[in-house]
């Protein structure tokens, strides 16, 4: 029989006997901290355990390796999506303060965006989230495997929309500039190689002197909405018609 995958959360955390006040908790304060400040390629065990003043050794009884720490600090950055009611608030009100809550939590964290898809999302605080949106689109009326399909739309379009965004973050941090003239910069590079394609370079002086992150804060929002309309009809074409509605059809 196949044995399963291997997680921190499918074992009990132990004591620690060489440091007892050392928790589960402050490893993953720590990582965080760390995380935030200096990326994935800065965590080891090794530096980790330095910023906790405990030796690697002491973090072994709570984690068995980075993996498992990479898995706690994932779970809490879920923690911090809200959780919408759709009951209270209707299915796409509710559809649009998880994605929104999961735009801002991983511009805090940016580190996170590439193990979504790599390491397992098995935490608590990702069962409950997964357990809501569920519950989302069911209210919304997706049943069967379209309750995963359309939460998996959903992540899709959050993860790939908000990538370039972070990476033009991170590109600003690294250049010293300030957005605008980070932009500026890149205005006369675009002039440069799209001379070629007047088309192209009329579309872009249009977000000549626009504040770029507004733009993309619109255009966020835009596609965000044509994503729940397009369920929104999708649900309507796939709901039983009644011979009025098929009369309608045929005429």
């Amino acid at each position: 029989m196949q044995q399963p995958l291997d997680s921190v959360w499918t074992r009990q955390p132990r004591a620690s006997k060489s440091s007892p006040t050392l928790s589960r908790g402050q490893i993953v304060r720590a990582a965080l901290e760390l995380l935030d400040a200096e990326g994935l390629d800065a965590l080891s065990m090794r530096r980790l355990g330095a910023r906790l003043g405990a030796g690697a050794t002491s973090l072994y009884w709570h984690v068995a390796h980075k993996d498992e720490v990479l898995e706690l600090v994932m779970d809490e950055v879920y923690g911090e999506v809200p959780l919408p009611d759709p009951e209270t608030v209707g299915w796409q009100d509710a559809a649009v303060r998880f994605a929104y809550g999961l735009r801002e939590a991983l511009f805090k964290h940016p580190w996170a965006i590439p193990l979504i898809s790599t390491r397992p999302s098995i935490g608590p605080n990702a069962m409950r989230l997964s357990t809501r949106m569920a519950a989302v689109f069911e209210q919304a009326g997706f049943t069967g495997m379209s309750l995963d399909y359309a939460s998996s739309a959903l992540l899709s379009y959050v993860l790939g929309a908000i990538a370039p965004e972070i990476a033009w973050r991170t590109t600003i941090d690294r250049s010293g500039l300030s957005s605008e003239e980070l932009a500026a910069a890149m205005h006369q590079t675009v002039r440069q190689a799209a001379r070629d394609h007047p088309e192209l370079l009329e579309r872009y002086e249009r977000y000549t002197g626009h504040d770029v992150d507004v733009t993309r804060a619109i255009s966020f929002d835009f596609g965000l909405t044509c994503l729940l309309d397009g369920m929104k009809v999708r649900l309507e074409q796939d709901a039983p018609a009644t011979p009025e509605a098929r009369r309608t059809r045929r005429t």
